[in-house]
């Protein structure tokens, strides 16, 4: 609706039906099945994730990651947070162009193909098929 149009795009839902889960503020999208059994497989695996509040269920990675981050300047994890949300950006924007570039090649051969259709079509293909089927009918090649 209208009134959710901003927390999508700030969340980055882009179409319906879109399922996110996780950590409120790192929402991830999920990815697997639609159908029931696949739906209630990964709801049963839901539950507290690592992060800053679980450091419990972290391994030691992700837990020598969220220190690091933890030492940070605010600033300085504001300024890494823009840069990488923009690294996905221009990811995004480099595929959005290389897809209008496929669309456009698949559109172009897809005419050229119907051209050529036509063309051999033109040059007596019908006629062709008319004059087999009658001989095959007839048994004669006299008009």
């Amino acid at each position: 609706t209208a009134g959710g149009k901003a927390l999508c795009e700030q969340i980055g839902v882009r179409g319906y039906p879109t399922i996110k889960f996780g950590d409120p503020d790192d929402l991830q999208e999920y990815q697997g099945g639609r159908d029931l059994p696949a739906l209630e497989a990964f709801a049963a695996g839901l539950g507290p994730q690592c992060g800053p509040a679980n450091l419990d269920l972290c391994d030691d990675a992700k837990k020598a990651q969220i220190e690091e981050f933890m030492a940070l300047a605010p600033a300085k994890r504001e300024e890494m947070i823009k840069a990488k949300e923009s690294e996905i950006a221009a990811l995004e924007e480099g595929f959005k162009t290389m897809l209008e570039a496929l669309q456009k090649s698949y559109s172009d051969a897809n005419e050229n193909k119907d051209k050529d259709v036509e063309v051999l079509k033109a040059s007596g293909l019908g006629l062709l098929k008319s004059v087999s089927t009658h001989v095959k009918k007839t048994g004669s090649t006299e008009l």
